[in-house]
């Protein structure tokens, strides 16, 4: 039984859809903790609610993103987890962080990676003409929004999109993709050769919603 930490800085839009998957799907994994770097955070209400324990580690009482990383590392590993999933973690996180938890930090990210890592996505894909928006899952590098892509979703970009309509979209498409690739992960259905994902049964991992 795989042991999985989600972290989270807001209201965790993801988490939902990744424990209901856990359950309906039965995945061979138990969701034991999440974590947040904000106490206001409206995620862990959720998580608590799904009787998940909670954890509160406020990033502006340490003195540095070291100093930070160092305690948030240690609120993990106190579950002892087989994979810690950002779900909205805005952080910035160290290299010695991502190198304790190489092969098993995984993240998503609303962009169609490697475009417009970083915030704003929506935003510059609407500036910059996008015919195509989306998501994107995968391991978690030192260099930010980056890493082997597990999987990604693709969202057609409308005439009439503005940055809240395309956000939208997208977050109904990461809600779909998040559990779907989590569930390869918890599965062992993934390896990385030479930087890249290959998954054991060869299921796709390319998909398009709202066409």
């Amino acid at each position: 039984m795989k042991r999985i930490v989600v972290l989270i800085s807001g209201r965790g839009s993801n988490l939902p859809s990744i424990a209901e998957a856990c359950a309906r799907e039965q995945w061979p994994a138990q969701l034991v903790a999440v974590i947040s770097n904000r106490p206001e955070a409206a995620g862990l209400q959720v998580a608590a609610a799904a009787g998940i324990a909670t954890q509160a580690l406020d990033h502006r009482a340490f003195a540095g993103r070291e100093a930070f990383d160092a305690a948030l590392a240690e609120a993990i590993d106190a579950h002892a987890p087989d994979l810690v999933v950002l779900a909205g973690f805005m952080r910035i996180l160290t290299p010695g962080f991502v190198e304790r938890y190489a092969g098993r930090l995984i993240n998503i990210h609303p962009s169609l990676l490697p475009a417009f890592p970083g915030l704003h996505t929506h935003r510059r894909a609407l500036e910059a003409g996008c015919k195509l928006a989306g998501a994107t899952v995968h391991y978690v590098t030192p260099e930010l929004d980056y890493g082997p892509i597990i999987a990604q979703a693709a969202v057609p970009v409308r005439a009439d999109d503005t940055e809240a309509t395309l956000a939208a979209r997208v977050l109904d498409a990461e809600r779909r993709l998040y559990p779907l690739a989590l569930g390869w992960a918890v599965n062992d259905a993934l390896r990385v050769e030479n930087g890249l994902v290959r998954q054991r049964d060869g299921q796709a991992q390319w998909l398009v919603f709202g066409a």
